[in-house]
């Protein structure tokens, strides 16, 4: 007989094919012939069972098997107390559902509360043939209520050789969070000698956690690093800090800093605090690891509030930033904004017109050049008519600036001011047909903006953050060519672009989406940034996207920028990726920027038998004929455990110079991972590449 779970925790069922009995002071019965007990979700079954009332114990012999939400066991024989609800087996086989973890023990006792107490323990999460990674332990204690353990006298065997022994040890069982020990990190470069990372991680509450690493580098020193994260109702946040008292190579002491905050206030307001700062230009090129962090210039600094709704938004900030590229001279920084006021607003009107206004209020102030306020309002008015298939809009506003300088070179007006009028007019349409004989519809969606600004004289106007953008396709459809308002660019223009996708109506997937568009200027343009040479262009250069699923494990992505005359390219970028499985990934990419950059890069996953993986990244200059990155790597899995070694080159530092590193992790599935965070760098290396060894 099979008996059902009972949700009554107070109910315990009791079933067996022959059952004797007698009675007295104490009751002594003994079942065989198949025993079942039930308690709340625990269920136990045995050949046969005696029952002592003396002691309020059941003890089961024989074939003994137990079950329950989070684990299975099997042994000899057991005992149950069901006064406390408490089970010990002698000589058990167990398995944890959580994780399918497995393992036997001398004795096994579990408690009413989820705990599992195993005295002379094994414990892996290999499958029963297999047993390639082993915890032996004195005693270990499994709460799977907390999804946490604790382990004594712990040795951890790979392939039969100890790796690691603990007096005591405390690991998770599952995604639970548990203060301890992280598993070290181990690696090495050329610039900053071995590494060794020491993580500690303390849970100090639901919504608290922190982790503490001294770093050793053996060129340099010890550095400590901590990380602090917080969550509450309306709050979250990551604060960081790192130190080292004193880098051997450079004699000094070198630190960083970082708090990222963030506050959702119940009345729709929202607070940011943004916070870095490094003690030296050269820290991330030396303790970054990483070409992209040690190619940061600027570490931004601010606080901002800001709110939305649904016809009005406001934002206010105040901002500075460190510099930390020592070529960037003192009147090139950028400026502080002490403080910063930006609204917009949108309302409806009578007759489908909308009224709009934007508004900026903000003081710029820096050691070196011209500092003051800046202040604008934009207001405007347009009428958007959408209909099915298409849409018109045409807009008038106002633009006025307005300056209160200080540090001015002498005769130079410290009140400046600009009022300009601009008129513009958006429309498009959206056409779409039904491909024959598929399942597939295609559009075609030309868009056309106009936009005329008159020319006024803006040369006794400062630049405080204000530049020429690159030209893309949003910039296409911008009615200012540059970004920010201390220019406005005077202009006579109409901007074209056309954009076709190829949908599937049955997925949804779209398969297919090409655009390009063009700017043509019908007047001349004047207005310009200082010290540049205004373009005396008919037409801007051609922009052009695609985005195209070759076949059904290609995909095409291309951009390409062009001039219309004999200027040739401008900007080029291609990737091609090729992805047939979830674990093979081939991706072939190509950058072009005239008299900057010209780069290849060639990045892949791919298995090279059943449980070997070959990985790796080659990024080439062919404008500089030097790698800036490769590396190359194997990744091992098998059923239980898994292996990353990779080697790597790169340039680590503004000025060229190369460092190279080493690392290998070994990752215990369900357990933990050895030596250095490989996956890490793969992931960020090879798109589409994903760390999870299952």
């Amino acid at each position: 007989m099979v008996a059902k779970p009972l949700e009554n925790s107070e109910m315990i069922q009791l079933e067996a094919g022959r059952f004797e009995s007698t009675f007295g002071t104490s009751t002594l019965a003994t079942m065989s012939d198949g025993v079942t007990l039930q308690h709340d979700m625990k269920l136990v079954g045995a050949d046969s069972a005696k029952y002592d009332s003396t002691n309020g114990a059941l003890h089961l012999e024989g074939g003994v098997q137990y079950e329950d939400p989070g684990s299975q066991i099997q042994s000899d024989s057991a005992e149950f107390s069901y006064g406390n609800g408490r089970i010990r087996f002698e000589g058990a086989e167990f398995l944890i559902n959580a994780n399918n973890g497995r393992g036997a023990a001398d004795a096994l006792e579990i408690s009413d509360d989820g705990k599992l107490v195993l005295e002379g323990v094994e414990y892996t999460t290999c499958p029963t043939d297999s047993e390639d990674w082993l915890i032996q332990g004195k005693s270990i204690e499994l709460n799977i209520k907390k999804g946490v353990s604790t382990a004594k006298g712990m040795k951890l065997k790979f392939k039969g050789v100890p790796i690691l022994y603990a007096p005591y040890l405390s690991f998770p069982i599952g995604d639970a969070r548990k203060t301890g020990a992280l598993t070290p990190e181990i690696g090495s470069s050329g610039r900053s000698g071995n590494e060794i990372r020491l993580p500690w991680y303390w849970n100090i509450a639901p919504n608290y956690d922190a982790t503490i690493t001294p770093r050793l580098l053996t060129n340099r020193g010890v550095q400590l690093a901590t990380e602090f994260r917080y969550l509450t109702e309306k709050n979250e946040g990551i604060i960081a800090a790192d130190y080292l008292p004193d880098d051997s190579i450079i004699n000094a002491a070198r630190h960083q800093f970082s708090l990222e905050h963030l506050t959702l206030f119940s009345n729709g307001w929202r607070n940011q605090i943004s916070l870095h700062e490094v003690s030296d230009s050269q820290y991330y090129e030396d303790l970054g690891g990483s070409l992209s962090i040690s190619s940061i210039t600027h570490l931004n600094r601010s606080i901002r509030f800001d709110y939305f709704s649904p016809n009005f938004s406001i934002f206010g900030q105040v901002q500075d930033y460190q510099t930390i590229d020592d070529a960037i001279v003192a009147d090139q920084k950028p400026y502080r904004r002490l403080p910063q006021i930006l609204i917009n607003g949108d309302w409806s009107m009578p007759l489908g017109f909308h009224f709009g206004l934007d508004g900026e209020v903000v003081n710029f102030d820096r050691d070196v050049g011209v500092t003051g306020w800046r202040f604008n309002a934009t207001p405007k008015l347009e009428l958007p008519i959408k209909r099915s298939g298409w849409f018109i809009t045409p807009t008038v506003a106002m633009d006025h600036t307005r300056y209160e300088l200080k540090n001015t070179l002498p005769g130079s007006q410290t009140d400046p001011a600009r009022t300009i009028p601009i008129a513009s007019l958006d429309a498009g349409l959206f056409l779409e047909r039904n491909m024959k004989n598929s399942n597939r519809i295609q559009t075609i969606e030309p868009r056309l903006l106009y936009v005329h600004i008159p020319q006024r004289n803006q040369d006794n106007l400062p630049i405080f953050d204000t530049i020429t953008p690159d030209i893309n396709l949003v910039q296409l459809f911008r009615k200012n060519r540059y970004l920010g308002i201390d220019r406005i660019g005077d202009t006579d223009h109409i901007s074209v672009g056309i954009t076709t996708r190829i949908l599937d109506l049955s997925t949804g997937h779209e398969l297919m989406s090409a655009t390009i568009g063009q700017t043509r200027y019908l007047s001349d343009r004047t207005v310009n940034l200082p010290n540049r040479t205004m373009a005396s262009n008919e037409t801007s250069d051609y922009i052009a996207q695609l985005r195209i699923q070759l076949f059904k494990n290609v995909n095409f992505n291309f951009g390409h920028q062009w001039g219309a005359g004999i200027e040739g390219t401008t900007k080029s970028e291609a990737r091609l990726q090729y992805r047939p499985a979830n674990n093979k990934v081939l991706n072939l990419s190509y950058r072009f920027r005239r008299d900057s950059l010209e780069q290849g890069d060639l990045s892949w996953s791919w298995p090279i038998t059943n449980r070997w993986n070959f990985v790796g990244r080659y990024n080439f200059s062919l404008r500089d004929q030097e790698v800036l990155e490769q590396f190359f790597g194997l990744e091992y899995e098998s059923c239980c455990w898994g292996l990353r070694i990779v080697s790597r080159r790169h340039i680590s530092t503004r000025d060229g110079i190369h460092d190279s590193s080493f690392g290998l992790q070994l990752v215990l599935k369900g357990m933990t991972s050895v030596g250095t965070a490989a996956d890490k760098l793969l992931e960020r290396g090879i798109l589409g590449y994903s760390a999870d060894i299952r």
